[in-house]
């Protein structure tokens, strides 16, 4: 029930990270694996190392801020493979200031990249998962979408917008056959989170001490989570908001 031969998987911000960690489990798995993001070198390496492992996969270079980037996009991945089955929308960004010093510029910027994205991708895989038979769609939040942080205003909104638009999604598509869920990842050792520790003192060591596994997340460990919610073993589930933090969250 967690075969995912035959299924074509769309990774938007697949090319390292948490994206990174997804697109490999969904590879192990069985999925063709399309990676998209706007570094067409970064998304070529990470194509390489998942072709060497004897992984299927390929990339698509897009801007998935623009709806018309957006649906060339999609029409590229059906022209090359015939079909879409799954949907990560993993892409994202944020700003780290006080909110009465974030500029509209900066709200817009990370509301785009992490909610509007999160929309447009989407909406524009609706009709694909639909000629499907149905689908899956993941969509990433964040433990900021259930906690506040005084440096996080922007980011803490738009996950929590992606969590709300995951949950509306889910019951307006689950007639198709199209189950909607989100991941909220805990503190995982990536770059935007290397960027929180050189700006936040003491981060890692409080992190540390609340996480009762006793570590930080990697990237890898995301790859159960994804595998569980592209494949049958979760069709009955959907329009949840699903912590993989390692218990952070609990304690």
């Amino acid at each position: 029930m967690f075969d995912l031969t035959g299924k074509v998987a769309v990774i938007t911000g697949g090319n390292g990270g948490i994206g990174l960690g997804m697109a490999t489990g969904l590879a192990q798995a069985g999925a063709h694996v399309v990676i998209v993001g706007r570094n067409a070198a970064k998304s070529a390496q990470a194509v390489d190392g998942l072709r060497q492992a004897g992984r299927q996969a390929d990339a698509v270079h897009a801007d998935v801020t623009h709806e018309a980037a957006v649906n060339a996009l999609f029409a590229t991945v059906v022209q090359r493979h015939g079909r879409v089955d799954i949907l990560v929308n993993n892409a994202g960004s944020t700003v780290r200031k006080l909110p009465q010093d974030l500029s509209l510029a900066d709200w817009q910027s990370v509301m785009d990249i992490n909610l509007t994205s999160t929309f447009l991708c989407a909406k524009a895989a609706h009709p694909h998962l639909q000629h499907a038979g149905g689908g899956k769609v993941i969509n990433i939040g964040s433990m900021l979408s259930i906690f506040g942080a005084p440096y996080a205003a922007v980011y803490g909104a738009s996950k929590g917008g992606v969590v709300q638009l995951t949950r509306s999604l889910a019951t307006a598509w689950a007639v198709d056959g199209i189950q909607v869920n989100a991941v909220l990842p805990g503190w995982i050792d990536t770059e935007l989170t290397q960027g929180a520790r050189d700006q936040v003192a003491g981060l890692y060591e409080r992190v540390l001490a609340r996480t009762p596994a006793g570590r930080w997340g990697q990237p890898t460990d995301l790859a159960g989570i994804a595998v569980f919610l592209a494949s049958a073993a979760s069709n009955f589930i959907t329009g949840t908001a699903i912590p993989v933090d390692g218990g952070y969250s609990v304690n």
